[in-house]
């Protein structure tokens, strides 16, 4: 699918790995939503795009249609949704205190980055499924999961369970959506140079992309974004998860 001239939608779009994706999207001239919770930075990187911004909480289903719709008033029906959105704050199953992980804090990880995601996706294809298709297809779903759905370390026991959710249901919500010709491809990035990476010190930085096998150091959330752009081009991308880690594989700490 060609970029020039189409909807697109970006989830967590004001910072990180979606900022990067609405700047390349837009810069090949798709007409660009970013959807986001900080509203500062979303209007900010939506003014630096020409496009659209919307507030939003990805678990919420009211506020997800809503935003949808405003999107598709300003922009026509989108075509292209990338899923940024997404937490991930480090909590043992068993603390320092001997107390277990409190349910809520697991919970919230897995409603943001799991059921969020889908909250989503399932919204836009449901709008998308109506459309006219563009050559032979409708347009493209792409989710991101992580590393850490395969290698989790220790501590990210919510974080990869919901990222191994992220993983498990691209194949099948590709199989479904196939009927419609619209794809669903997961992105799962390694250690990048993301808003929680960057307030490190730059020796830290350096250490952590030390660990990386090739090339030995953290990914920059264009080279994230530029895979984005590979796979919605690329009409025979569909139903896959692709790593792009520099083959790191992590440790359990």
């Amino acid at each position: 699918m060609r970029l020039e001239g189409m909807a697109a939608i970006v989830t967590g779009g004001a910072s990180g790995l979606g900022a990067a994706t609405a700047d390349l999207l837009a810069a090949r001239g798709a007409r660009v939503s970013v959807f986001d919770r900080d509203v500062e930075r979303g209007e900010a990187q939506a003014r630096a795009t020409g496009g659209l911004f919307q507030p939003l909480d990805v678990t919420d289903p009211v506020a997800a249609e809503a935003a949808l719709a405003a999107a598709e008033a300003a922009h026509g029906v989108a075509r292209i949704l990338v899923n940024c959105a997404g937490i991930g704050t480090p909590q043992r199953a068993i603390g320092r205190d001997g107390q277990p992980q409190p349910l809520e804090t697991f919970r919230r990880v897995i409603e943001v980055n799991l059921i969020g995601s889908f909250n989503i996706l399932s919204k836009f294809a449901a709008r998308l499924a109506a459309a006219e298709p563009v050559g032979e297809e409708r347009g493209v779903a792409i989710n991101t999961a992580s590393i850490a759905a395969y290698d989790g370390q220790i501590g990210q026991a919510a974080y990869s369970a919901s990222k191994g959710g992220v993983v498990g249901m691209t194949l099948p919500l590709a199989r479904e959506l196939a009927q419609h010709r619209i794809r669903v491809v997961t992105v799962a990035p390694g250690l990048f140079l993301t808003p929680l990476l960057s307030v490190l010190p730059p020796a830290a930085q350096e250490s952590l992309g030390q660990q990386v096998p090739f090339p030995p150091r953290l990914g920059d959330p264009a080279e994230y974004a530029d895979l984005v752009a590979c796979i919605i081009g690329n009409p025979m991308l569909n139903g896959e998860t692709i790593r792009i880690d520099g083959a790191l594989r992590m440790a359990p700490r």
